[in-house]
């Protein structure tokens, strides 16, 4: 699958102001999981309000019980504290990754910035090993760009 063939959808979702936040999010989780094969859980965590966590948003994937991630915490925590990108090829080779499931191999996170603050990120995990190259990345920073305008 080509990302760059995806972005027309991501944009028809976001420009769709009849839907509320949370369903366009949802339907951005469920374009990404169901067209690119490595992606295998997608979904969106955002800050807990005034709180140093962040809280599981709209997701398509296996259900998990990290639903709250302190900040410092996991590799989505982590990118809460970096605000970086962070692209994880083996997940078994970090000290500070939380598991969601046995079948993940690798994962990365891409914040959300509204006003020059992170307020959330996308989350990817694959079952594939190292699946992710720098057009995953240059793609989910196009998505998470564009999900901030729904945001602001």
């Amino acid at each position: 699958m080509n990302l760059e063939q995806l972005k027309p959808q991501i944009l028809t979702i976001i420009s769709n102001t009849s839907d509320s936040v949370d369903a366009r999010l949802f339907s951005i989780c469920e374009v990404l999981e169901s067209h690119v094969p490595y992606y295998n859980w997608v979904g969106f965590y955002f800050r807990n309000g005034e709180k140093e966590e962040l809280k599981l948003g709209p997701y398509v994937g296996a259900p998990t019980d990290h639903t709250i991630i302190p900040f410092g915490k996991g590799i989505c925590g982590q990118v809460a504290v970096s605000n970086q990108n962070f692209v994880v090829p083996d997940v078994t080779a970090q000290d500070n990754y939380i598991a969601c499931s046995i079948t993940v191999k690798a994962e990365i996170v891409v914040p959300i910035f509204v006003n020059g603050e992170n307020i959330g990120q996308i989350d990817i995990d694959s079952n594939t090993p190292d699946p992710f190259t720098a057009q995953d990345e240059r793609f989910l920073e196009f998505v998470c760009a564009e999900v901030s305008t729904m945001l602001i």
